[in-house]
């Protein structure tokens, strides 16, 4: 710890060279597209209920399927990271994730509608779901691997900030392909862009120990401040076989609940920007949908600041000394306080759009803002396990993406309003810091027991 907080040279220092950088600017690229892909229906759907002829709860069961198969796949997904590697893994997933991108448009061209519309496009939102599983571990494990602890805060926030970026850059577009082309076109251009990408991924990406751009000197660095950077290397030679027993660990720590916790809480808000906000605008506040996808794209600026800016602040509480829990916990608690603000839009008057969006805008702040933890994950997860943990991690996160949409749909469909919707989305707030606070100890790197070595799992 006292090794790392005293590497404190700016992250841009030509002298130890700043590959690593290339490398986060390409995963950014990708969950840009990731983020982009998985909230194409937020901004198709009111095309597609009109079109095919759903309700609120069919759609409702349409977003969710996503977050079904994400929650399901995370810890395959973990396990195959850890045992086949970043490069492989999260490639392929780029190349499904677009090929099922595309199918759910062309689900509008084969004269379905109502309930078979629906199953229809429950299983591709599903086989997206699954087939995107490995992303987010896989982001983590990349950020362990290339980025000591003093930049990992930073480096976590980037690429967790690129839904937000996916939002301002894509939902104009989205919009305006859904409002001149018709909604199939948003899934078709969106899964094209997806298969050209990933022909960039494989040119760019190799893990540190095999990557012929990556200098002595930056490796250095990156080693001493505490990056996994032998990671694949040791993966490839070992492969270890983890026992079932080491594995359950994972769900006994408390730490790790604590964060498990926290990222469910942050993730029910996340779904809620990406599934019913563009909706709630439309239908909840009278927008038309180039007004919402305009506007829905102000809040996000807002949300990609406050990623950034959390996690530069955590990362300059570690290079100033302060230990890496309180450095981590500071601006969760912060964002996530701010978040819970937006359930005052319950209170504005019709004729004051402004002002919820303002409302949403901070709470899009906080949110970002809260975004750190995945940079506590790969502070607190156990070396040799970083996949498979961010598979937990995520699994649990993520099973707030099957609730939300479903509550919501329910409070939408049963009061014809969202303002139960609200209070739902905003008590996950209080309900992440109150695990951040009161349910999580210091945040260490979790130590597995093993029979040979008894080492107790803090």
């Amino acid at each position: 710890m006292n090794e790392s907080a005293s590497l404190s040279e700016p992250l841009a220092n030509t002298r130890i060279g700043r590959h690593r950088f290339t490398i986060l600017a390409l995963i950014f690229i990708v969950t840009v597209i990731n983020y982009a892909d998985r909230s194409t229906m937020s901004i198709a759907g009111t095309g597609v209920v009109s079109d095919l002829g759903l309700d609120p709860v069919m759609l409702g069961m349409i977003f969710s399927a996503f977050a079904w198969a994400y929650a399901i796949g995370q810890i395959p997904g973990g396990w195959l990271l850890d045992r086949f590697g970043a490069r492989r893994v999260y490639g392929g997933s780029l190349i499904l994730w677009s090929l099922f991108t595309m199918l759910q448009g062309v689900v509008g061209w084969l004269g379905l509608a109502g309930a078979t519309a629906a199953m229809a496009l429950f299983g591709m939102r599903f086989m997206l779901g699954l087939v995107e599983s490995p992303a987010f571990p896989a982001n983590n494990r990349i950020v362990s691997c290339w980025f000591p602890t003093s930049e990992r805060g930073t480096a976590s926030a980037l690429f967790n900030s690129a839904q937000y970026m996916a939002v301002v850059l894509f939902t104009p577009l989205m919009a305006w392909l859904t409002h001149n082309l018709g909604w199939q076109h948003v899934f078709l251009w969106m899964g094209g862009l997806g298969l050209v990408l990933s022909i960039f991924w494989f040119a760019l990406y190799r893990d540190p120990s095999s990557d012929s751009r990556l200098g002595e000197a930056e490796l250095s660095y990156m080693r001493a401040g505490g990056a996994l950077v032998d990671l694949e290397a040791d993966r490839k030679e070992s492969q270890p076989k983890r026992k079932f027993d080491e594995i359950a660990q994972l769900f006994t720590s408390r730490t790790l609940w604590a964060v498990y916790l926290g990222q469910y809480c942050i993730t029910a808000l996340t779904y809620f920007f990406i599934t019913w906000f563009p909706i709630y605008l439309v239908k909840g506040r009278g927008m038309t949908i180039m007004e919402a996808g305009w506007v829905a794209a102000l809040p996000a600026i807002c949300g990609f600041s406050g990623g950034i800016l959390g996690g530069m602040l955590s990362d300059h509480l570690i290079r100033r000394g302060v230990h890496q829990s309180l450095a981590r916990k500071t601006p969760y608690v912060i964002g996530m306080a701010l978040a819970s603000t937006l359930v005052s839009a319950n209170y504005v008057d019709a004729n004051a759009n402004w002002i919820v969006i303002a409302l949403m805008a901070l709470a899009f702040f906080g949110k970002g803002f809260a975004a750190v933890g995945w940079a506590v994950l790969s502070d607190t997860a156990p070396k040799g396990m970083v996949g498979l943990s961010g598979g937990v991690f995520n699994g649990i996160g993520n099973v707030a993406g099957i609730v939300t949409p479903l509550v919501i749909g329910y409070f939408v469909a049963t009061t014809g309003s969202f303002h139960s919707a609200l209070w739902f989305v905003a008590a996950h707030g209080v309900l992440g810091i109150l695990a951040y606070v009161l349910l999580a100890g210091r945040f260490e790197r979790v130590e597995i027991r093993t029979k040979q070595s008894p080492v107790e799992t803090r």
